[in-house]
């Protein structure tokens, strides 16, 4: 059951919780580093304290220290501020097509974004009636090279960095038919950059397939992947056309324009023809 913002208390209940935000607030007030004797004047914590708490937000990268006895906000802080910006902005680009590709297969449709050498799932459509039991939910992970989205995105780096997270990783294996030969998964990724797709063949879950189209934003550049979970045996090609043009419709919803050239080794996005069709790769 979702909590309602009204059972979240209006302050936070653990102490160092409240320090912490406390300092952050200081330090977000000004655009240059600020002095620790400063911070605790501000804050009305005792130095040691306040020198204390920026240490362990220091470790963490949320706090810099350009110099001795001075702090400002971290990188950190920015790189989680963007990833939820892009979060947010995807989800509810993707959201109304997202439930009308579902109305359409009546199987799970899966919206998804790189993290690390991981996909997180950050929205999905589903109903009971599809006969599948959902195994990721909101907010779950999965390596790149099981998934049919995260091949989407291993297919647009380039070659050096493929073979980085193949050794990062070991290619570990979840099924029978997981991919965990570096040169199986670069023919893999060769017929994802082609066709603007890829797939799952019963790599993650034994009994699930998955089908994957990118989604762009305004410059070109993947920045989530829209999928169909269904049971191995009922995962439909027909759907691959309405799939692709639905992320096509989602991308253009983010400034996405046909004809830009992605980036160097990215996987292109899938042509839509007139009618609105896609090109169809062969299973």
């Amino acid at each position: 059951m979702r909590k309602n913002h009204s059972d979240i208390p209006a302050t936070p209940v653990i102490q160092v919780i409240e320090r912490m935000f406390a300092l952050i607030d200081v330090l977000a007030s000004r655009e240059e580093a600020i002095s620790l004797k400063e911070i605790s004047e501000k804050t009305g914590l005792h130095p040691s304290t306040t020198h204390r708490i920026l240490n362990d937000l220091a470790v963490g990268r949320f706090v810099d220290r350009p110099e001795a006895g001075s702090y400002r906000l971290g990188m950190r802080l920015l790189e989680l501020g963007n990833l939820v910006k892009g979060r947010l902005n995807v989800r509810d680009a993707a959201l109304g097509p997202m439930r009308e590709l579902h109305k359409l297969t009546q199987q799970p449709v899966n919206l998804s974004m790189r993290q690390g050498d991981e996909i997180v799932y950050i929205e999905r459509s589903y109903s009971e009636r599809s006969g599948m039991q959902v195994v990721r939910a909101i907010g779950g992970r999965a390596a790149l090279h099981l998934t049919s989205t995260g091949k989407l995105f291993l297919a647009a780096d380039d070659p050096q960095r493929v073979r980085s997270y193949a050794t990062r990783t070991g290619l570990a294996g979840h099924t029978r038919n997981s991919i965990t030969q570096l040169p199986a998964l670069e023919r893999e990724l060769s017929k994802a950059r082609q066709y603007g797709i890829a797939r799952d063949n019963e790599e993650l879950e034994l009994g699930v397939r998955c089908m994957a189209a990118g989604i762009y934003d305004d410059q070109a550049k993947l920045v989530a992947g829209l999928s169909i979970s269904a049971p191995a045996d009922r995962l439909d090609e027909g759907w691959l056309p309405k799939l692709q043009a639905t992320a096509n419709e989602i991308s253009e919803a983010l400034g996405f324009k046909q004809g830009v050239a992605p980036a160097a080794g990215a996987v292109a996005a899938a042509p839509v023809s007139p009618a609105g069709g896609a090109s169809t790769p062969a299973p």
